[in-house]
């Protein structure tokens, strides 16, 4: 199987995953963005465990991620230094 930029596979080892876009392509791996929202890189010795999957069993997750609450330090309290007698 050829793997190019654009198409939908699932990975035969992990069908848990589900159906994945290839979104990257490069010489020695491809990067697959999969329905359980996970992206990962499958090496180019692995492309043959891929198989053409159909289109419409490609679920993209949303990529919105909730904003973050700001962050409020705590004060801190100083030490104070008892003499020693």
């Amino acid at each position: 199987m050829i793997i190019k930029r654009g198409i939908v596979v699932s990975h035969s080892g992990a069908l848990e995953w589900g159906a994945g876009k290839v979104v990257e392509v490069g010489a020695l791996k491809a990067t697959i963005q999969f329905s359980d929202g996970i992206v990962r890189k499958i090496a180019s010795s692995h492309y043959a465990i891929l198989e053409p999957a159909d289109p419409a069993s490609f679920v993209a997750v949303s990529a919105v991620v909730p904003a973050a609450k700001p962050r409020v330090a705590a004060k801190r309290v100083k030490k104070v230094k008892q003499p020693t007698v």
